[in-house]
């Protein structure tokens, strides 16, 4: 990158930064120039350990070079080609490969190029499923407290934090389940807390209210990931699913942080051995390295669209950019690495390590909570009175000084670093960490 590069921009902005104080940030920039493996670095060369995967999405590190090989050598041979109407190899060969990580069940892949494309895509999947089965009255959406699905009107519409829809008026009509956060019992709990709510409580006096002929389907996070690693109890998933079945709505769960051995399996369906009927994926799908998402749709599903006219369009829905060839590249380079490297269940043998580690900042001051599953923690800091997020704000310059890549939210500090990790640098992140704790105000 040349000097010209690394710093006229910020002289004259032309970009406005997505969930971003943009104003502050030109205060008091943090600029990212280069990658490789587990670290940044700042256009000043000062390195940046990455605590975060970027945003929860490069697993397998930075820059791999069979992954820079596969996308070039695809842009030198075809750099684009529609999937309306026409095909090209990889994206049915990705597919096929995706589908071996599955369970049995879900075993039909439509592409999207992101987190919030993959949940709108399920959503309307879920509408059009049923209005081929003759119920189109079926349109009502089940959400949950404190979820995130993306920024798409169905996944704001579905979502569960108010300041990302507060200024969108009016989106799809959709009741909330309860979120799964209880401080008052798991508080500093290790791992999946013991007690939680029975979903089907909450879902059986939903359908009450509305009707389960009115609904489309329940959306969940596994595990909700932006909102702060707000972890279920050990049975949730699975109550939840059998609440879904004894009421009939269709079920999708939102994999877009957890899918990809971020919870020490391949998927959260393996970690809970529950089987949603759509599953959304993006992140890792690709390592990053090229924006792409998936939905995985069970065969019933599917089979619903193959029927009547076998010359018409079964599904009015998709993007300029569904199956992109240096995306379908860059995802079977990367299902090398994850297969080959072990990544999709390294974050097991990690897990322990990594729990006693983040777990040993319990006793500073201003920790609250910690929670962790897998491959991701989040550490909740009290916040100053009057000033929400302030203190989280701090946490992350104060890090990124010390040479700390760190998400917050509000003032939750979350952690999910590449799976290629090594034990003396999760020692590194909680050492940077409790410097920085300590020394707030």
């Amino acid at each position: 990158m040349d000097e010209l590069t690394k710093t006229a921009p910020l002289a004259n902005p032309a970009c406005w930064l997505p969930f971003t104080a943009n104003r502050a940030f030109l205060q008091q920039p943090r600029l990212l120039s280069r990658a490789r493996g587990m670290y940044y670095w700042t256009p000043d060369e000062r390195p940046i350990l990455d605590g975060t995967a970027g945003l929860w999405c490069v697993n397998a590190g930075h820059c791999r070079p069979e992954i820079s090989a596969a996308i070039a050598q695809q842009a030198a041979e075809m750099d684009f080609a529609p999937t309306f109407q026409i095909g090209h190899p990889l994206v049915f060969t990705l597919a096929k490969r995706l589908i071996q990580w599955m369970p049995p069940a879900l075993n039909h892949v439509f592409f999207t190029n992101s987190g919030s494309e993959s949940a709108d895509t399920a959503l309307k999947i879920a509408r059009a499923y049923h209005f081929n089965r003759g119920e189109p009255e079926r349109t009502l959406f089940i959400g949950r407290e404190k979820a995130y699905h993306g920024v798409g009107f169905g996944g704001l519409s579905v979502g569960g934090l108010p300041r990302n829809k507060e200024a969108f008026g009016p989106l799809l009509e959709a009741d909330f389940l309860p979120h799964t956060l209880d401080q008052s019992r798991n508080r500093f709990g290790q791992g999946l807390p013991e007690w939680g709510e029975d979903p089907a409580l909450a879902l059986g006096e939903i359908v009450r209210r509305h009707g389960a002929e009115r609904i489309a389907a329940v959306i969940v996070e596994p595990v909700a990931g932006s909102a702060g690693v707000i972890l279920p109890h050990r049975d949730y998933l699975r109550q939840l699913r059998e609440a879904c079945d004894t009421h009939g709505l269709l079920l999708i769960f939102d994999e877009v942080i957890t899918g990809f051995g971020r919870l020490g399996t391949p998927f959260a369906t393996d970690y809970f051995s529950v089987t949603p009927d759509l599953l959304t994926t993006a992140k890792g799908l690709t390592n990053a390295a090229v924006p792409m998402g998936a939905v995985f749709v069970s065969d019933a599903i599917y089979q619903s669209f193959m029927q009547g006219n076998d010359r018409g369009i079964e599904l009015f829905h998709g993007y300029t950019y569904s199956g992109h060839p240096l995306a379908c590249a860059a995802g079977l380079a990367a299902l090398d690495i994850y297969e080959q490297e072990g990544l999709l269940t390294r974050g097991a043998e990690l897990a322990p390590y990594f729990e006693k580690a983040i777990h040993s900042l319990h006793e500073l001051p201003k920790v609250i909570d910690i929670r962790n599953i897998g491959m991701m923690a989040a550490i909740e800091l009290e916040s100053l009175p009057d000033a929400f997020g302030a203190r989280g704000m701090a946490a992350l310059q104060s890090a990124f000084d010390k040479g700390l890549l760190i998400r917050t939210t509000g003032d939750t500090i979350a952690l999910s670093p590449p799976l290629i990790i090594q034990r003396d640098m999760i020692d590194e992140i909680a050492d940077i960490l409790h410097n920085v704790i300590g020394n707030l105000r």
